[in-house]
């Protein structure tokens, strides 16, 4: 968004001092100490906000692996259950028609999604026994307001945190990819916890047989986690390069992503009932087959949005004119930091010095004009 001037501002001359009165530049101690704060407070909260996620997800493991019999098989069955998950995830950093995701903020990626899936785990835990009081009723307020919407946020601040702001994720298509990613990186430690919870509450069977049930179970969860928060992605990279309505852009993203993400949570319970009784197979079966469609459904409507913008790219033939190097244009969510600070006064005698010098040259291309001119009629006397 564009700084708006005001109209004393826009009456005054050029040499007019306006500091504090319609502009602003630090001069004082006092405005110097506001501008080095203000410009170290964010810094110092991104880092805040790491450090404690990075503590929370900790703890959220050592209490996991507490108690955990066998805990390096239970451990390998935990990743094994995010195999899915990759899977897709890899499709999706295909699927990119631009240029392929650097390594470094893929891994980033997968690491903050990795931490700040404890934020969702603390508000779930806290959470969930005040809806449960409330019955029926509750696990949809539960699922609708709390889970689903919290989830999707924190797998969409992993993208947000850091490689959004990066140069590189300079395109709409890049926002699914680094979303799709996000969503790998909640599912591996949300199976991880999962399981490992399964397998310390069991009271009977054999420690192996116990985590390869859940991880089957876990496996196929995984890729929604990676659609979901693929659908919410690809709408914050929209979101970056439209000149208007950022934010209800991004607002729609989550919308969608939390919404297909709530109503496998409500559905998840009893829907595979219903299709094992239709198609008369067992649980595990029916269980598949309604994962399997769901994902069909909610991953359909990203692989569409990815299909429409490598149809438009090729339509309009983007990679004839693309320039991966190129800076990308400064937005309101994040104002380039790569020119260098011009204070408003400063950008006044700028603008007026500007101007001297075009009405200077305008003067003498005149005098150029008028000296060729006359040159050109005295030939053509001569000539005639």
């Amino acid at each position: 968004m564009k700084r708006g001037r005001d109209p004393v501002e826009r009456a005054a001359s050029d040499d007019e001092d306006l500091q504090e009165i319609a502009t602003w530049e630090p001069r004082t101690r006092l405005d110097r100490f506001a501008v080095g704060f203000y410009e170290r407070i964010f810094p110092a909260i991104r880092g805040l906000v790491l450090a404690t996620a990075v503590l929370f997800t900790l703890a959220i493991l050592f209490a996991s692996s507490i108690g955990t019999p066998r805990l390096p098989v239970v451990a390998l069955f935990a990743a094994l259950s995010a195999v899915p998950a990759l899977a897709l995830a890899a499709y999706v950093y295909v699927a990119d028609v631009t240029t392929k995701e650097p390594l470094d903020l893929i891994a980033a990626t997968f690491a903050l999604a990795f931490v700040f899936a404890s934020f969702a785990a603390i508000v779930n835990t806290a959470a969930e026994p005040l809806f449960a009081a409330l019955g029926g009723l509750g696990v949809v307020g539960y699922f609708l307001l709390i889970v689903a919407p919290g989830e999707e946020l924190v797998k969409l601040l992993a993208v947000r945190f850091y490689a959004y702001r990066d140069g590189r994720f300079d395109s709409v298509v890049d926002g699914a990819v680094y979303g799709a990613v996000a969503g790998l990186g909640f599912a591996t430690i949300e199976n991880a916890i999962y399981v490992t919870g399964f397998v310390q509450q069991a009271t009977t069977g054999i420690v192996v047989d116990q985590a390869i049930d859940i991880a089957q179970r876990r496996a196929l969860a995984g890729p929604g986690h990676v659609i979901y928060s693929g659908i919410a992605g690809y709408y914050l990279g929209l979101a970056k390069f439209v000149d208007e309505h950022r934010g209800a852009v991004v607002l729609k993203g989550l919308v969608i992503a939390a919404g297909f993400h709530a109503l496998y949570n409500l559905t998840i319970g009893f829907a595979p009932g219903i299709v094992g009784g239709l198609l008369g197979v067992g649980p595990i079966v029916a269980f598949v087959v309604y994962v399997v469609a769901f994902d069909g459904v909610a991953g359909g409507f990203l692989v569409l949005k990815l299909y429409n913008y490598r149809d438009a790219y090729n339509r309009v033939d983007a990679g004839r004119t693309y320039d991966p190097d190129a800076p990308v244009d400064a937005t309101e969510i994040d104002p380039s930091t790569n020119d260098d600070p011009i204070a408003p006064g400063a950008k006044r005698a700028q603008s007026a010095q500007e101007a001297d010098e075009s009405t200077a040259t305008w003067g003498t291309d005149d005098a150029e004009t008028d000296a060729g001119w006359e040159s050109t009629v005295e030939d053509d006397d001569s000539g005639w």
